[in-house]
């Protein structure tokens, strides 16, 4: 457990290293790092739609992450199934590595800086575009690579950058900018997928 927060902490240090560099040169007079991040309170639209429409997005994307990880040979690991097997008393590991290690991390590069800055240059549109498509193109690669098979590359490219929109479209358009709710739901998938693999 201690080691997974060990190094859960470094690689959201890591994350934020280039966004700590580029805020302290551009922003750091105007506003806080976390302000400028969007790690701040959300002022979210409560409205019970939104609520739900976040669960169906939720549970639609994983279903179909997951129908696609079985079809993925033999060999080729996801990034839960490190805790495969290890049973209930890896539960604090698998949670300091789903809300730290990958959801915050990537929730600081990707909807924190990529997204506020390219938005800030040529709009909402582009910059939620890029980010979602960099997101996804995280997530597809490494699978593209390691089975050779370009379904495989598109498929675990495609649903995460379509995710990434969504989570962009969420904190921008309906929490102020806040990257918090898309904190919240990126790290309850990852949790879940690991927690189905104990």
């Amino acid at each position: 457990m201690l080691n997974e927060l060990v190094g859960a902490l470094i690689q959201v240090l890591l994350f934020s290293l280039i966004p700590l560099i580029f805020w302290y040169v551009t922003a750091h007079k105007k506003e806080s790092f976390f302000k400028w991040i969007g790690l701040k309170k959300p002022l979210c639209d409560s409205s019970l739609k939104m609520a739900l429409l976040s669960i169906v997005v939720t549970l639609v994307y994983f279903i179909v992450v997951s129908r696609c990880i079985k079809f993925l040979p033999e060999g080729v690991t996801t990034a839960g199934s490190q805790f495969a097997g290890q049973g209930i008393l890896a539960l604090p590991s698998v949670f300091f590595y789903a809300f730290l290690r990958t959801a915050l991390s990537e929730e600081i590069l990707f909807r924190g800086f990529l997204l506020k800055r390219i938005q800030s240059r040529f709009g909402f549109m582009t910059g939620n575009c890029v980010q979602a498509l960099l997101f996804g193109l995280m997530h597809g690669i490494p699978f593209g690579l390691a089975t050779n098979n370009a379904l495989a590359f598109l498929l675990l490219t495609l649903i995460p950058g379509l995710f990434g929109w969504y989570q962009g479209w969420l904190n921008e358009k309906k929490c102020e900018g806040s990257i918090i709710p898309s904190w919240l739901l990126h790290g309850c998938i990852n949790l879940l997928t690991a927690v189905l693999s104990l």
